[in-house]
C-alpha cells in the first residue's frame, strides 16, 4: 500500500502486476530473492524489493507534496518509520500470524504492540499528522501496518482509549488516495495470454 501510493503521489507511471503468492511467478522470483511484494524494477534493471525504498525512489524522483521536507524534520519522521518497521511491525507478525510463530497467547504480541499506538495516539494529539499538520511520508508508511493491526481485531481496536489514532486511521481509510490504489486488479500471470 505505501509504496502504491508513494507511486502516485509521485506520478511515477508503472506497470502493475499484482501476485498471488502463494503461485509466485518465475518472474518475481527471478527479480528477487526475497520473492515478496512489493518489487520494483526500474527502466535500468535496478530492482528494489523494500517497500520503503520504493517510497524513497519515487519521491527523490517527484515529490510534489512535499513529503521528504516534513514540518517536523525528517530524523522525526524517520524515527516514526524506524519504530513501525522495527518493533512494532514485530509484533504485529505474532499478532496476525499467532499459528505461524507458536504464539500461545495472542494477547502478548497484541499488548506489546499496543506501546507503540498509544505513542501514536498522543503524538495525534498535539499534531493532525504524524509530522505535522498536514499527511505526509511518516504517515503513509505507517498508516497500512496500524490498519492490519487494526483489521485483526476491529472490535478490540474501537475500544480502546486512542481516539485521535483511531480518527487518524479513519481518515486514511476513506482518503481518495487510499481508495485509488486500493482498486483491485486480476492476478498477473506470465506467459502468452489467449482470448478467445
Amino acid at each position: 500500500m505505501r509504496a502504491r501510493m508513494a507511486l502516485m503521489v509521485a506520478g511515477q507511471a508503472c506497470e502493475l502486476r499484482e501476485v498471488v503468492l502463494s503461485r509466485k511467478p518465475i518472474e518475481l522470483i527471478q527479480a528477487s530473492a526475497k520473492a515478496t511484494v512489493p518489487v520494483l524494477i526500474d527502466t535500468d534493471g535496478r530492482v528494489i524489493d523494500e517497500s520503503l525504498d520504493i517510497m524513497l525512489w519515487a519521491l527523490h524522483r517527484n515529490d510534489p507534496l512535499h513529503w521528504l521536507d516534513p514540518q517536523a524534520g525528517m530524523a522525526e519522521t524517520m524515527q516514526w518509520v524506524r519504530r513501525c518497521d522495527g518493533e512494532f511491525k514485530h509484533h504485529l507478525d505474532r499478532y496476525k500470524y499467532q499459528n505461524r510463530f507458536d504464539i500461545s497467547d495472542r494477547g502478548d504480541p497484541r499488548n506489546l504492540a499496543a506501546k507503540f499506538l498509544e505513542d501514536l495516539n498522543q503524538r495525534l494529539e498535539a499534531s493532525p499528522c504524524l509530522a505535522g499538520p498536514d499527511w505526509g511520508f511518516a504517515d503513509t508508511a505507517v498508516a497500512p501496518f496500524v490498519r492490519q493491526f487494526a483489521l485483526t481485531d476491529r472490535a478490540w481496536f474501537a475500544s480502546q482509549p486512542w481516539p485521535r489514532l483511531q480518527f487518524w486511521l479513519e481518515e486514511f481509510e476513506n482518503a481518495d488516495l487510499f481508495k485509488r490504489i486500493m482498486t483491485v486488479q486480476p492476478p498477473w500471470q506470465s506467459g502468452p495470454i489467449f482470448y478467445t
